[in-house]
């Protein structure tokens, strides 16, 4: 199953989401609307009901969901697997966004007051679909991946013909202006102007909505990725 869509179903008051990757192996049977309908029921059950080890077996109704996808498959003729369902509460509120072609899914958790602060989720959740961020903020990379980028960035200067000392000043320069700016979050060129990194992006929305915004998670949804964990 390489083909398949992500979809998301989100309570009134933002304060929970259900989430699935429901896969096929045709793009044909991925744009079929009873496929579409499928995954969209499926992640209406995890809106209510946490997916736990065997998420084919929850309920909904007299059926299951594995009963649902074994009923589709009949159907439609082709393996379905559902390889991620997502269960999501927060006393914080949730901000999503569903790609146009229905592959990749995010949902962002914040925290503050700010009166903007769900439609400034939602952009971030746009930006994490374009741009997945393994980290939200730079604390939260572990020195063994900084460790490891500055080997291999040192190498790289030292292969374009830089002394050692100088190749490691060149690689830690590297670090904060390549690699903390593609994984970071934070760190990342807002997608709506480059001119500016999410962070200052963020910062500039919260002085307008007259409080606090902050990123406490991201999960992300996608179609080939299997199973997968928010940052």
């Amino acid at each position: 199953t390489s083909e398949g869509v992500a979809a998301l179903s989100t309570a009134e008051n933002h304060q929970a989401v259900g989430g699935v990757v429901l896969e096929c192996e045709t793009d044909f049977v991925a744009r079929n609307e009873d496929f579409i309908a499928l995954a969209q029921r499926l992640a209406e059950v995890f809106l209510h009901n946490a997916p736990g080890a065997d998420p084919l077996s929850v309920k909904t109704g007299e059926h299951t969901v594995g009963g649902l996808i074994e009923d589709a498959i009949g159907t439609i003729r082709e393996n379905i697997k559902l390889t991620k369902a997502v269960h999501l509460k927060t006393d914080n509120k949730f901000a999503t966004y569903v790609h146009h072609d229905r592959k990749k899914a995010v949902v962002i958790e914040l925290a503050g007051d700010a009166a903007n602060g769900h439609d400034v989720g939602r952009e971030i959740a746009i930006q994490s679909v374009a741009f997945p961020p393994e980290f939200i903020s730079k604390d939260q990379v572990p020195q063994a991946y900084i460790d490891k980028e500055l080997e291999i960035e040192t190498q790289r200067a030292i292969n374009e013909g830089k002394a050692p000392d100088i190749a490691k000043n060149i690689a830690m320069g590297r670090i904060n202006k390549e690699y903390m700016k593609r994984v970071v979050l934070l760190e990342q060129p807002f997608f709506r102007d480059n001119s500016k990194s999410v962070e200052q992006f963020m910062a500039e929305e919260a002085k307008s909505g007259g409080g606090a915004i902050k990123i406490v998670g991201i999960t992300r949804l996608a179609v080939g990725e299997g199973e997968n964990e928010g940052a």
